[in-house]
């Protein structure tokens, strides 16, 4: 297993990580449990997670399965998506951040976040606000480093400014969804966290199971993320895609790997990249992704691969 830093920061983390948001929702406890126990072993190190995924449940499997060996892992969480009826069960809001931050922490057994991330933007509420909120929990210890995810470059920019002229921690790493499919990120965003050294936490980075071949046109899927009524995942099962997806497992089939392996892979080529967090149901999808880090494209192979 190869480290990187978290963006600006000094903080080391896997290159490939560990993303929850199965858990709670399509596997119980101990099956998250030994998922998260078996990615351990293989030396990864960073687990996203979010207090709204499995309502609560996927912080509380992560919880426990780090019990006694909570300096050994990374934890990355996420707050500002609903988590009850009322109008301040969410957002940015220093009334919510403060809520869902002690929240957090006692469903994860901990007391302190590595990594706490926005999950989605709020238009109703000023970023300064929010990143006072923030500044205060890095000051009182109970979050290492902030970040964003769903941020557009004007977003991050704006809150990257307002973190500098009011003196305020800053985010240092933003998570969009990336991946062979979706690259609509790289036209102001990249280039954007580039020039200021924010990391990219890339997720869906086997777009919803798309790309590890296991799907087939005008089959119905039966397991996996792409079986369930989602628009965000079943978004990418369109015929532009699939003949994509016939070519990508043509070269991947001539270098000796599989389509997933790829995609893993041509996300690791990317600069600015932290960790990938690739969602897992079973301890063989985690060997799968940390096995795939090993192959090192050439420039020669990204551009292929590009071109497709």
């Amino acid at each position: 297993m190869e480290y990187r830093n978290l963006g600006k920061a000094g903080l080391k983390v896997s290159e490939i990580g560990l993303g929850s948001n199965n858990f709670g929702w399509w596997a119980d406890e101990q099956t998250s449990i030994t998922i998260i126990n078996h990615a351990l072993d293989l030396g990864v190190n960073f687990i996203d997670t979010a207090d709204m995924y499995g309502k609560g449940q996927s912080e509380e499997f992560v919880g426990k399965a780090v019990e006694g060996k909570r300096s050994q892992v990374i934890i990355a969480t996420k707050f500002s998506s609903p988590m009850g009826e009322g109008p301040n069960d969410r957002g940015g809001s220093r009334y919510h951040i403060m809520q869902a931050v002690d929240a957090s922490l006692s469903r994860l057994q901990t007391d302190y976040i590595d990594l706490y991330q926005m999950h989605f933007p709020d238009t109703t509420t000023p970023i300064e606000e929010t990143l006072r909120a923030l500044d205060d929990l890095v000051r009182a210890g109970k979050v290492r480093y902030i970040g964003c995810s769903n941020f557009a470059a004007w977003q991050l920019s704006e809150a990257l400014w307002t973190s500098r002229v009011c003196n305020l921690q800053s985010f240092v790493t933003v998570q969009p969804q990336y991946n062979l499919l979706s690259r609509q990120i790289e036209t102001e965003l990249v280039p954007y966290c580039q020039a200021y050294n924010i990391g990219i936490i890339p997720y869906f980075p086997l777009a919803s199971g798309f790309l590890t071949g296991k799907y087939r046109p005008g089959e119905t899927a039966t397991e996996g993320r792409l079986s369930r009524e989602s628009p965000m995942s079943r978004g990418f099962l369109t015929e532009a895609n699939w003949q994509k997806l016939t070519k990508l497992e043509a070269f991947a089939t001539n270098h000796g790997h599989t389509v997933g392996e790829l995609a893993i892979a041509w996300l690791l080529a990317k600069p600015q990249l932290c960790s990938i967090i690739a969602g897992a149901t079973k301890t063989e999808q985690v060997s799968a992704n940390v096995a795939a880090s090993g192959w090192k494209l050439t420039a020669e192979e990204i551009a292929e691969v590009d071109a497709i």
